[in-house]
């Protein structure tokens, strides 16, 4: 194979313009050059979250971020509803958990959304819930949940609504402050188009009333200490200098090209990628599939974990499997990142070939005119 392919729901293939300037030479963080670049990046940051208020960035991974946004709004005993229909949001009701919350834990079935009027009663029947926690996306099955309306039940009510958007923001419309979001969260490795390594996320107006007087241990992810420390133009602690740098360049990008023709280039990888799982006879597992990652059912033959190793050492292409209760079941595409029409185009050729390798025949003539027949179309 002539290149090796990288469509994982995170990390993601980088841009040549970030991957150089993740080689320039280091400057120190404390520096009017560095200042000037991350107080770009924060404004840019905003941008994505749609909101007026504070963005911040910390040296952490998505699941750090999801940690610094619950802690610095809870109370040890808070009574807090987590919407479970995934890995990700079973760890958010356990986090909770680890930092004294009373976790109310509402399992959906895995692959579908969150169904309104459960939300609904769950509410209802317990009036003293302070935080709602959800995925926008929830990674581990590429299911999204109904956020906008999600919001519009919880804003009725004095809790606070935690989104965790770090498969979701720069990837589809995720409007913060229109949609009455009180906190959401976001990771480098996956819209942003960056390596692993950093989070970003931000909180309403009617969050920071519950920081200012939140008892939940913090220190690393005092929000209100990186508050004052933005505010003198730096960060708390050290910064990641080459990653905010990229970030300043990935930001410029999507404010040149528009967030929402951002959006749609999204939309139609996500658009290729379910039209041609049609043509291999490969059918979704979510019920609400999200743009930014898909997750195929694998024929009941097939090992999803030799699948993934048979095409990542024949064909040079990773994709993501399972988890949990999935493993070997499905795997999962990323629809993020610095990707071409040849990415997608090879990638399904090299999916076919897979399949043909453990008998599942696929016709690749065939299947290689309709891609091209799609890519033409929808370029």
């Amino acid at each position: 194979m002539s290149n090796s392919i990288l469509l994982a729901p995170g990390p993601v293939q980088l841009h040549p313009e970030v991957q150089r300037i993740l080689s320039l030479p280091m400057i120190h963080h404390r520096t009017p050059e560095f200042d000037a670049i991350l107080k770009s990046a924060l404004t840019g940051l905003k941008m994505i979250f749609q909101t007026n208020q504070p963005v911040f960035m910390f040296s952490a991974t998505g699941s750090g971020g999801m940690e610094c946004l619950l802690i610095n709004v809870l109370d040890p005993q808070d009574k807090v509803l987590s919407i479970i229909h995934g890995k990700f949001g079973e760890r958010w009701a356990d986090m909770a958990e680890a930092f004294g919350a009373q976790v109310i834990r509402h399992q959906v079935p895995w692959g579908q959304a969150v169904k309104l009027e459960e939300l609904k009663n769950l509410l209802a029947a317990h009036p003293d819930i302070k935080i709602v926690l959800a995925q926008a996306c929830e990674t581990s099955t590429a299911t999204i949940n109904p956020i906008q309306a999600m919001a519009e039940l919880i804003s009725k009510t004095e809790a606070l609504f935690l989104v965790d958007g770090i498969t979701a923001l720069g990837a589809y419309d995720l409007p913060m402050d229109q949609w009455k979001l009180d906190g959401v969260v976001g990771g480098s490795q996956k819209a942003f188009m960056l390596p692993t390594g950093m989070t970003f996320l931000s909180f309403s107006e009617k969050a920071w009333k519950k920081i200012k007087t939140a008892k939940a241990p913090k220190f690393y992810f005092d929000i209100q200490n990186e508050l004052a420390a933005n505010l003198r133009g730096e960060t708390l602690f050290s910064s990641n200098v080459p990653i905010v740098r990229a970030l300043d360049f990935v930001l410029k990008r999507i404010g040149e090209h528009g967030l929402t023709n951002h959006f749609k280039h999204i939309a139609r990888r996500a658009d290729y990628i379910r039209h041609m799982a049609e043509n291999l006879g490969l059918k979704l597992f979510s019920q609400a599939p999200s743009n930014s990652v898909t997750a195929l059912i694998l024929p009941s033959t097939i090992d999803g974990v030799k699948f993934r190793t048979q095409l990542e050492s024949n064909y040079q292409t990773t994709v993501m499997g399972g988890q949990d209760s999935l493993k070997g079941k499905i795997i999962r595409i990323g629809h993020m990142g610095y990707i071409t029409d040849e990415d997608l185009h090879e990638t399904s050729l090299r999916l076919a070939r897979t399949l043909n390798d453990f008998d599942y025949k696929v016709d690749l003539k065939e299947l290689e005119k309709t891609s091209k027949k799609f890519l033409e179309s929808k370029g």
